[in-house]
């Protein structure tokens, strides 16, 4: 087994701001009017429109492309927002390739399809840049709504509930609101600034936002309580609200529970990502990264970390074929210089106080897949243990569900972790409905919107009177 020496310097030094401008510069660069307008014109306008069949939030793409050729840019964007408030971040952080632009007619001709996306997101700035308002506050019913989260789904929710006349609040634990957008996408995808602006227009309809607000089921020691927050108890939200919607997203990152996981160097990737977010890329991170996972966070740790000046290496215990990435974030990873290595399950964090490598063992198939997603079985290689010298270790193996907050609510029914709704987005506690990460486990921001507005109009029927 290769031996690792024990260096003194453990981090590296930041890039300087010209570097680290250019290495996270937009992987998706605005289109200007006339990129934009022969871009549209290639558009189809199909009748059946498998685009939008494919897109989570329905947004009728023929029909906001065929406004951009025709220089009603204003036009589009009102036709994205009617069904997307957060059309512009979906237009770039949403993986495209796999959804709308995924289904193009022109993949069947051997051509490159429409640049969806980026048409949506070109449409969504005009609007921003202008601050052009398309939607009002709706004539008051009365009815007061608190949304838990101010991340994706809940700013969809609290817009929707205010075009429709009621009264929002929405309280978020973080410093700012935007959930994802703000502290969990890649900053190369969606800048802070983009993300603040997009919240500021969705907000500007009147709903409020208190942030730094920490919904809680019972009172904590006043030794664990964080000193940055307020608490408020669910019970008194309860009692002030005639309805709740639960969009809390998921919870700390998981840890595989492996030695040396208490040493200094030792991150989550949500974690990892929510701090480099925060601080705007400046933070220290080693020399040597090794990303434990091969989702997308993972792949977005990765490739931060790369754009940080660390050689990074991104171990998975499954075979290439197995890893939930998608291709193009692989791809992406790969030329941003992160190496890959497959078959390789980390055993132990090696260190005296500090992370000095990563103990692995390599792993061989077993026969034919077992299951319908066509994995396969794995099993250690014995003596096959190899070091890798790091002073980094990032754990993307997945997040923690909200489970014990979500067991202090009476009635409310879960389903491995996971918030249990109707097709209307209400919970078996009729008073709460829930969307985004809390019921589906964790999916792409335009999901999350879809929830929030789908659930706003079940909640808007359930608070008149009728069944949600």
């Amino acid at each position: 087994m290769q031996e690792i020496n024990q260096t003194s310097e453990a981090t590296l030094l930041l890039p300087d701001e010209k570097t680290l401008a250019e290495n996270f510069a937009k992987i998706k660069p605005s289109l200007t009017e006339n990129e934009a307008i022969i871009e549209a014109s290639r558009c189809l306008f199909c009748h059946d429109a498998p685009c939008t069949i494919a897109c989570p939030s329905s947004i009728d793409i023929p029909l906001f492309i065929r406004q951009i050729a025709s220089k009603n840019t204003q036009g589009a964007a009102k036709t994205i927002f009617t069904q997307n408030i957060l059309g512009k971040a979906c237009g770039v952080v949403c993986p495209t390739q796999v959804l709308c632009e995924g289904s193009c007619v022109y993949h069947g001709l051997n051509e490159k399809p429409i640049d969806i996306g980026r048409l949506q997101a070109y449409a969504s700035d005009y609007a921003l840049d202008r601050n052009l308002r398309f939607f009002t506050k709706g004539k008051p019913t009365g009815k007061k709504i608190a949304v838990i989260g101010g991340g994706p789904a809940g700013l969809s929710c609290a817009h929707e509930l205010t075009r429709l006349g009621h009264e929002v609040m929405v309280y978020e634990a973080s410093p700012k609101a935007g959930g994802l957008n703000m502290y969990g996408v890649a900053p190369y995808k969606l800048s802070n600034d983009e993300a603040a602006r997009e919240v500021n227009y969705v907000t500007e309809i009147g709903f409020k936002i208190q942030t730094n607000t920490k919904v809680i089921t019972q009172k904590e020691p006043q030794e664990t309580q964080d000193a940055s927050q307020q608490c408020v108890l669910l019970n008194e939200l309860e009692a002030q609200f005639d309805a709740v919607f639960l969009s809390v997203g998921l919870g700390k990152s998981h840890r595989p529970g492996i030695a040396g996981e208490h040493l200094t160097g030792v991150q989550g990737a949500a974690e990892f990502i929510y701090q480099l977010r925060e601080q705007d890329l400046h933070i220290p991170v080693g020399r040597r990264v090794v990303v434990v996972g091969a989702g997308n966070t993972a792949i977005d740790a990765a490739v931060e970390t790369a754009k940080l000046g660390a050689e990074v290496t991104l171990v998975y215990r499954r075979r290439a074929e197995d890893q939930s990435a998608y291709d193009f974030e692989v791809e992406h990873a790969k030329l941003a210089g992160v190496k890959f290595l497959y078959l390789t399950s980390p055993v132990e964090i090696v260190g005296h106080t500090h992370v000095e490598g990563l103990l692995c063992l390599q792993n061989e198939v077993l026969g034919l897949p077992t299951d319908t997603q066509g994995k396969v079985d794995i099993m250690p290689i014995p003596g096959s243990e190899l070091l890798l010298p790091c002073d980094m270790v990032i754990f993307a193996t997945g997040q923690e569900k909200m489970e014990a907050f979500y067991r202090q609510i009476p009635n409310l029914q879960l389903d491995r972790g996971k918030v249990k709704v109707n097709e209307h987005f209400q919970t078996d506690n009729p008073k709460y409905f829930a969307g985004g990460d809390c019921v589906n486990g964790g999916k792409e921001v335009v999901n999350a919107v879809a929830h929030g507005r789908d659930a706003a109009r079940g909640m808007d029927r359930f608070l008149s009177g009728g069944a949600a």
